[in-house]
């Protein structure tokens, strides 16, 4: 897996999220934020480090804490070791998850417009009776993938 960088909309974006919460772009924010730009699925903090090498673990990980809370990546907990973690939703697209409760793995998938259809009609519905307003919503299939079946 080989990092890339990472192109100029996603460079200014990382710039002002990173700037609106003090903090600055750095070679290994840009290296992760790369990296994860062109992962297929979320990765591990060990496949982070297989790609870049030259990133410490430890700095991998204060460097994800920053830039999670600076929304541009998202971690995903899973029943194993490892994290996996991922860019934001807005950077990349919606999309969901099929978790694997036997060895961890996380795959991204799209969802059917009908399940988003039917989520936009419950997330209304819960609004009026709760007053509550979501912003977004994530969907987590847990379950055994193809290759623990």
């Amino acid at each position: 897996m080989a990092a890339t960088s990472i192109d100029e909309w996603l460079h200014e974006v990382v710039k002002d999220r990173l700037h609106a919460t003090g903090q600055k772009v750095t070679a290994n924010r840009e290296a992760l934020v790369g990296l994860l730009s062109a992962a297929t699925r979320p990765l591990t903090i060990p496949e982070i480090i297989d790609a870049r090498p030259t990133i410490a673990q430890s700095s991998a990980y204060r460097n994800l804490v920053v830039l999670e809370d600076a929304g541009l990546v998202h971690r995903i907990v899973t029943n194993d070791d490892f994290a996996r973690y991922e860019l934001a939703e807005d950077l990349t697209g919606h999309h969901h998850h099929l978790i694997c409760s036997v060895c961890g793995s996380v795959q991204d998938v799209p969802a059917p417009e009908g399940l988003e259809r039917a989520v936009g009609v419950a997330t209304k519905a819960i609004a009026r009776k709760t007053g509550f307003r979501a912003q977004h919503h994530r969907i987590d299939l847990v379950g055994i993938c193809q290759g623990c079946n």
